[in-house]
C-alpha cells in the first residue's frame, strides 16, 4: 500500500500541488468487483482546500488516472454501517449517496479517522459521523496542536504520522537563513565536515553569550524586586484610606436610602391623585348635562325652529351622556347611578312630550289637508303635501333620537302616522279618480252608463259597480258584428281619434300625478323616519308584504320590532303599502272603465303604463311605486291580450250575406284601423315586442278567415274575395311599413296577384268560348303527335270548320261579349277598393295574349290558307277603351 501511495503522490497529486494524506482500496457495493482508490488530499497553497479523490487504474496500461473529485465541504454524512462489529462497508453522502466496500476494515477506519481530523482542522463544520466507533473520533493530540502554527501551510496536525516523518517542508524564513549562511561559506558544498565544524563553533559562542547575558541581568532583577516591595507598601496605605472613606459613606448611604423611600411614597401619592383627578374629570366632562339642555328637554318649544334646534341639541347631548363608555368600577359609584337614573327620567319625559306633539301635528295635518279637497275636486290634480313634509322634516333628527333611545314610542308614532295619512290619502285619491272617470266618460249623464253618479256637486263613485267592470267588460266588449269599435249603446261613429286622444291624456295625467306623489311620500318617510333606501336586485322583492292588508301590515310592524322586518327597505315598502293601499284598486277600476268604454284604450294604457313602470324601476326596482305599477301593468297587458283574442274570435264567427256581394271584409278593415292606431300609439314605445306578437297572431287569423269566407261565398267569386281583401291587406302593410310583417306583406301581394290572374283567365274564357274550345282541340291533336301542318286535314279541325267558328265572332259580337264581361266584373267588384280598371286592364292584356296565341296557331297549323280573325288587336284596344268610357 505504501508503494501505491508514493506512486499516486508522484504521478497524480504532486503535479496538482496536492498532498496525499490517506488512501483506501474500495469497490462499489453490489456491483462487479472493479477496484479503485479513495484518496484524502490537501492543497499546498493557501487557502487550503481538502478533497476526496477517486482514482482508478487505466484499462490500457498499469498507470493510474484521476476519475472524480469531491470537495470535503460538500460531504454531509459518513456512515460506517456498524460501530461495534467489523464491517468493510461504508457510505459517503455528497450530492447523492455513494456506497463503498473497503478491502479491509483497518483501511476503512484509518480513512474515516483521517476525514474526521481534516474536518476538525480545516472545515469546522458538522459532518455527521454515524455508526462510527468513538475511539476513531478522538481529538487531535496536543503535540500536533503545538507543532503546527496557525495560518501556516503545514501538514495536518494529528494526521498520518508516516507522512510527517517522511517529509518536513521548510518555511520561507528558514530557507532564506540557510541560503545566507551558505553564501558566507563558499566551501559548504565541497567540504561539508568543515562547514559543520564551523557551525558547531558558532553555536558554542552563542551559548556563552547567552550565559553572560543572563548573569548580567541578575543585578537589575534585584533592583526591580526592591521597587516592587515599595509599591506594595504604597498599595497597603491606599487600601487603609479607602476603608476609612467607605465607613464614612456608609452612613450617608443609609440616609439616602431613607430619602429615596420617602420620594417613592410621595411619587405614588401624586400618581394616585392624578389618576383620581382624571377619573373625576372624565365623569364630570362626560356625564354632566348643561342646565340649558335640561331646560330644553323639559320645557323647550317644539313648534318654533329655534326651539326644535335647542331640543335637538339637548337630546343629542343627553344621548351622548347616556351612551358614554364607563370605565371599570364607575357603575358601582352611587353618584354615577343617580346621574344615570336622572338621565333616564329626562329621556322618558322628553320622549313622551315629543311623541304627543308629533301625534298632534299628524292630526292637524289631516284636518288642514281636508279643507283643500274641494278646491282640487273639480281639477284633475292631487293636493301637494310638500309644505307638510317640509314642516315635519324639522323633527327628523329628533325622530332619529327617538328611534335610538325609545323604539316603542318611535314605533307608535310610525303606526299613528300611517293611520292618519292612509285615511287622508284615501279621500284625496278616491276623489281624484272620480274626477278622472267623469272626464273620461264626458258628462255625468253619460257617466251613469258606466256606474258613476254625482250628487250636490261632489263626486262619489259606485265602488261596487266599478269593481264589477272587469267581470262585465268581457261580456260588454265590442259586439261580434262588423265593427270592433261598436260596444254597448255606442257606435263606431261616436268614437273617433279625438275621444281616444282625450282618454290617453287623462290616463297619462293620472299616472303623472300619482308618480310624484308616491315618490315624494317615500322620500319623506325615508328621511323623517330615518330609514335607508337600499338599491335592491330586481327579482328579490317579496309580494307577501305588499299584498297584506293595512291592518295586518301595521300589526306586524308594531309588534315585531326590528327583528321581524328583514330590512329598513322592507319597512318603507310596508308603510307605503298601508298609506297608499287604495291606489292599486282605484287604478284597476279606472283601467276597467277605460276598457269598457273602448277596448282599443288598452293600447294607450299598455304604452303609458309600461313607460311609467320602466321609469320607476330605474329609480328603485323594489319600491312601492314600481311594484304597484308593475301589478297594474299585468292587468293592462291581460286586457290587451283579451282585446286581441276578441278580434280573433269575431273573425271566426263572422257571417257573410248570401244575397249581396262580399267586398272588403269587416275584419280586414278593422285590422287596418287597429294597425294604424297601434303604430301611432306604439311609436318609440318600450313594449313594442308585445305589439309585434299581437300583429303576428292577428294577421295569420285574418289570412285564414279571408280564405274561409272566400270558400263559403256564393254571390261573389272566390278569386274576387281573395283578390280584393289581400290587395287591401298588402296596401295597409305597405303604407304602415311594419317590420315584423314583411313576410306577410309579400305573401299578401303574392295572393293578390295569383287570384287576379286566376279571375282574369277564368272570366275571359266565356266571350270566345267556341273559339277557345276549337283551339284547345287543335293543341290536343298536336300533343298526341300530329304535325301542326297536318292538323288541317283532320275532319273536325279543317279549314272550313275554322272559318265557320271565326264567323261566329265578328267584331260586333266580340265587342258585345266584352261589354257583357265588363258589366259582370263590375257587379263582382266592390266600389271601395276601386280595382275595376286594374282588372279590366289585366283582362285586355290577357285577351290580346290569347289573340296572338290563336293567330300563331292559325299560321302554324293552317299555313297559306289566308284565314284571319274578323277583328284585330287595335279593334280589341278600341273596344276595351270605349266600353270603359261608356261605363
Amino acid at each position: 500500500m505504501t508503494a501505491i501511495k508514493h506512486a499516486l503522490q508522484r504521478d497524480i497529486f504532486t503535479p496538482n500541488d496536492e498532498r496525499l494524506l490517506s488512501i483506501v482500496n474500495v469497490c462499489k457495493a453490489g456491483k462487479k468487483k472493479r477496484n479503485c482508490f479513495l484518496c484524502a488530499t490537501v492543497t499546498t497553497e493557501r487557502p487550503v482546500q481538502v478533497n476526496v479523490v477517486k482514482v482508478k487504474k487505466s484499462d490500457k496500461g498499469d498507470f493510474y488516472k484521476r476519475q472524480t473529485a469531491w470537495a470535503l465541504r460538500d460531504l454531509a454524512v459518513v456512515d460506517a454501517k456498524d460501530a461495534v462489529k467489523e464491517n468493510p462497508e461504508f457510505d459517503l453522502h455528497f450530492d447523492k449517496v455513494y456506497k463503498w466496500v473497503a478491502s479491509s476494515t483497518v483501511e476503512k477506519n484509518t480513512f474515516i479517522s483521517c476525514i474526521w481530523k481534516l474536518n476538525q482542522r480545516y472545515l469546522r463544520k458538522k459532518i455527521d459521523f454515524i455508526n462510527v466507533s468513538s475511539q476513531l473520533l478522538e481529538e487531535l493530540p496536543k503535540v500536533a496542536e503545538e507543532s503546527v502554527p496557525s495560518g501556516e501551510n503545514q501538514s495536518v496536525a494529528g494526521g498520518d504520522e508516516e507522512a510527517v516523518d517522511e517529509y518536513q517542508e521548510l518555511n520561507a524564513r528558514e530557507e532564506q537563513d540557510i541560503e545566507i549562511m551558505m553564501e558566507g561559506c563558499e566551501y559548504a558544498i565541497s567540504n561539508a565536515e568543515a562547514f559543520a565544524e564551523k557551525l558547531s563553533r558558532e553555536l558554542q559562542v552563542l551559548d556563552g553569550a547567552n550565559i553572560q547575558s543572563i548573569m548580567a541581568s541578575e543585578k537589575q532583577v534585584n533592583i526591580l524586586m526592591k521597587l516592587l516591595d515599595e509599591a506594595l507598601k504604597e498599595v497597603d496605605q491606599i487600601e487603609m484610606k479607602l476603608s476609612s472613606y467607605e465607613e464614612m459613606l456608609q452612613s450617608v448611604k443609609e440616609q439616602m436610602d431613607q430619602i429615596s423611600e420617602s420620594n417613592h411614597l410621595i411619587h405614588l401619592s401624586n400618581t394616585n391623585n392624578v389618576k383620581l383627578l382624571s377619573e373625576i374629570e372624565f365623569l364630570v366632562n362626560h356625564m354632566d348635562l348643561a342646565k340649558g339642555h335640561i331646560k330644553a328637554l323639559q320645557e323647550g318649544d317644539l313648534t318654533s325652529s329655534r326651539g326644535i334646534e335647542a331640543c335637538t341639541n339637548a337630546a343629542d347631548a343627553l344621548l351622548q351622556c347616556m351612551n358614554v363608555a364607563l370605565r371599570p368600577g364607575h357603575d358601582m359609584l352611587h353618584a354615577v347611578k343617580e346621574q344615570q337614573q336622572r338621565f333616564s327620567d329626562l329621556r322618558e319625559q322628553f320622549a313622551r312630550r315629543l311623541a304627543s306633539h308629533l301625534n298632534s301635528v299628524f292630526v292637524q295635518q289631516g284636518h288642514d289637508q281636508s279643507s283643500t279637497l274641494a278646491q282640487h275636486s273639480v281639477e284633475l290634480t292631487l293636493p301637494n303635501h310638500h309644505p307638510f313634509h317640509r314642516d315635519l322634516l324639522r323633527y327628523a333628527k329628533l325622530m332619529e333620537w327617538l328611534k335610538n333611545t325609545d323604539y316603542g314610542k318611535y314605533e307608535g308614532l310610525t303606526k299613528n302616522y300611517m293611520d292618519y295619512l292612509s285615511r287622508l290619502y284615501e279621500r284625496e285619491i278616491k276623489d281624484f279618480f272620480e274626477v278622472a272617470k267623469i272626464k273620461m266618460t264626458g258628462t255625468t249623464k253619460e257617466g251613469k252608463k258606466f256606474g258613476l253618479h254625482g250628487s250636490s256637486g261632489k263626486l262619489t263613485g259606485s265602488t261596487s259597480s266599478l269593481n264589477k267592470l272587469s267581470v262585465q267588460s268581457s261580456g260588454s266588449r265590442r259586439s261580434q258584428s262588423s265593427s270592433l269599435l261598436d260596444m254597448g249603446n255606442m257606435s263606431a261613429s261616436d268614437l273617433d281619434v279625438a275621444d281616444r286622444t282625450k282618454f290617453d291624456k287623462i290616463f297619462e295625467r293620472v299616472l303623472s300625478e300619482l308618480e310624484p306623489l308616491c315618490l315624494a311620500e317615500q322620500d319623506f318617510i325615508s328621511k323623517f323616519f330615518k330609514l335607508q333606501q337600499h338599491q335592491s336586485v330586481p327579482g328579490t322583492t317579496t309580494n307577501e308584504a305588499e299584498e297584506m292588508d293595512g291592518g295586518t301590515s301595521c300589526r306586524s310592524y308594531a309588534s315585531g320590532g326590528p327583528q321581524t322586518i328583514s330590512s329598513e327597505k322592507d319597512m318603507i315598502r310596508q308603510m307605503m303599502t298601508k298609506i297608499f293601499r287604495c291606489i292599486e284598486p282605484e287604478l284597476n277600476n279606472l283601467i276597467a272603465l277605460g276598457d269598457k268604454i273602448d277596448s282599443f284604450n288598452s293600447l294607450y294604457m299598455l304604452v303609458k303604463m309600461s313607460h311609467h313602470v320602466w321609469t320607476a324601476q330605474n329609480v328603485d326596482p323594489a319600491s312601492f311605486l314600481s311594484t304597484t305599477l308593475g301589478n297594474v301593468l299585468v292587468t293592462v297587458k291581460r286586457n290587451f291580450d283579451k282585446c286581441i283574442s276578441n278580434q280573433m274570435k269575431q273573425m271566426d264567427e263572422v257571417k257573410i250575406s248570401k244575397k249581396s256581394k262580399v267586398g272588403i271584409l269587416p275584419f280586414v278593415a278593422e285590422f287596418e284601423e287597429f294597425a294604424g292606431l297601434a303604430e301611432s300609439i306604439f311609436k318609440n314605445a318600450e313594449r313594442r315586442g308585445d305589439l309585434d306578437k299581437a300583429y303576428i297572431k292577428l294577421i295569420r287569423a285574418v289570412f285564414v278567415s279571408v280564405e274561409k269566407v272566400a270558400n263559403e261565398s256564393q254571390k261573389t267569386p272566390r278569386d274576387v274575395v281573395m283578390m280584393e281583401n289581400f290587395h287591401r291587406i298588402f296596401a295597409t302593410l305597405s303604407r304602415l311599413k311594419i317590420s315584423c310583417l314583411e313576410s306577410e306583406k309579400k305573401e299578401a301581394k303574392q295572393k293578390y296577384t295569383d287570384h287576379l290572374q286566376s279571375y282574369v283567365i277564368y272570366s275571359l274564357g266565356q266571350p270566345l268560348e267556341k273559339l277557345n274550345h276549337f283551339f284547345e282541340g287543335v293543341e290536343a291533336r298536336v300533343a298526341q303527335g300530329i304535325r301542326e301542318e297536318e292538323v288541317s286535314y283532320q275532319l273536325a279541325f279543317n279549314k272550313q270548320e275554322l272559318r265557320k267558328v271565326i264567323k261566329e265572332y265578328p267584331g260586333k259580337e266580340v265587342k258585345k261579349g266584352l261589354d257583357n264581361l265588363y258589366k259582370k266584373v263590375d257587379k263582382h267588384l266592390c266600389e271601395e277598393e276601386n280595382l275595376l280598371q286594374v282588372v279590366w286592364h289585366s283582362m285586355q292584356d290577357e285577351f290580346i295574349r290569347q289573340y296572338k296565341h290563336f293567330e300563331g296557331l292559325i299560321a302554324r297549323c293552317y299555313p297559306g290558307s289566308g284565314i284571319t280573325m274578323e277583328f284585330t288587336i287595335q279593334d280589341i284596344l278600341d273596344y276595351c277603351s270605349s266600353i270603359a268610357q261608356s261605363h
